[in-house]
């Protein structure tokens, strides 16, 4: 490839990072436009309400000034959506659910209500946040008033004994499915559910070093929960990884299928081979074995031409 085509394929690159960031905005700033805190923008995108694209600048995802102005246009604008990406805590979904904040609290326990996030107080305790839009539409179901206001059927009340507690685990199955919305590439898929398992089950299922290497490069980042190391920032990693059998088999069996798919579409990159000349010793000189060693691509070949020379003077 000439200097003159490489200059002129960067420039198309530089062009085409160009339009992308004039048609798009930074997600701070679209949360501003939009009326959204950070975060609440950031949920927005997790549950598909906002779309986003990424940058080919490599400065994260970000927000299509044709997206915002779809939303603006829309009816009810700004109300709908603050409301579509209001999450509550234990005590205001309690309020809104008109039951008792031990109640809310067996149900989310028993799998019932699907936490959409998670934060850790200043007392390291985990704070579980609710949709309020998916806590009224339960409160609104008629299937649902005997658990609202009846005794808790006997058999989950023995699971309850038993501490079953399926917050963790539907966070984390929701968590995946946000990854997913956002993964545009086989690749990124795979780190999206490896990202659920400990390095030794990835291990396990991932035996090539460099594949796993490169689902470390798409791997997402967990949000942060105090200093890399710390007490909170553990806790938050294990909320974060599969620990039930069947939940680790699941994701084992997905991660498998999902590296077999992303290997088939683009193989893992791997190091060139490299060749490291040994320069010919007398016996292999009188024998007529050695062979000039081939140069690096791009390199003069100086140690090949020596070898070269010595071959001819000796032989």
């Amino acid at each position: 490839m000439s200097g003159n085509t490489i200059t002129h394929n960067v420039a198309e690159a530089g062009e085409r990072t160009d339009a992308t960031r004039s048609a798009s905005v930074t997600r701070h700033r679209a949360a501003r436009e939009l009326g959204l805190r950070r975060g609440d923008l950031d949920l927005a995108v997790q549950l598909g309400r906002v779309r986003t694209v990424p940058d080919d600048g490599g400065g994260g995802r970000r927000v299509p000034r044709d997206e915002i102005d779809r939303i603006r246009a829309a009816d009810g604008f700004p109300d709908v959506l603050r409301a579509a990406v209001r999450a509550v805590g234990t005590t205001e979904g309690a309020a809104l659910m008109d039951v008792t904040t031990a109640r809310f609290t067996r149900l989310a326990r028993l799998g019932l209500l699907v936490p959409v996030k998670f934060y850790l107080n200043r007392y390291r305790a985990v704070v579980w946040l609710y949709l309020a839009e998916e806590l009224r539409r339960f409160r609104a179901d008629e299937r649902n008033t005997a658990l609202l206001k009846g005794r808790t059927p006997e058999g989950l009340r023995d699971q309850l004994g038993d501490g079953l507690d399926l917050r963790p685990r539907n966070w984390r199955g929701r968590h995946l499915g946000f990854l997913l919305r956002q993964a545009d590439d086989p690749w990124a898929r795979a780190a999206a559910v490896a990202s659920l398992l400990d390095a030794a089950e990835i291990s396990d299922v991932v035996t090539d070093p460099y594949e796993r290497s490169h689902l470390r490069r798409f791997r997402p980042a967990l949000a942060t929960h105090g200093s890399p190391g710390s007490p909170a920032a553990q806790l938050a990693e294990e909320i974060a990884t599969a620990a039930d059998p069947d939940e680790v088999d699941w994701l084992r069996s997905e991660l498998a299928a999902a590296v077999d798919t992303a290997r088939r579409h683009r193989p893992a990159p791997r190091p060139a081979a490299r060749v490291t000349p040994h320069p010919p010793g007398p016996q292999s000189l009188a024998c007529g074995t050695a062979e000039p060693v081939p140069p690096e691509a791009g390199q003069p070949g100086r140690l090949s031409s020596l070898l070269g020379r010595l071959w001819r003077k000796d032989s």
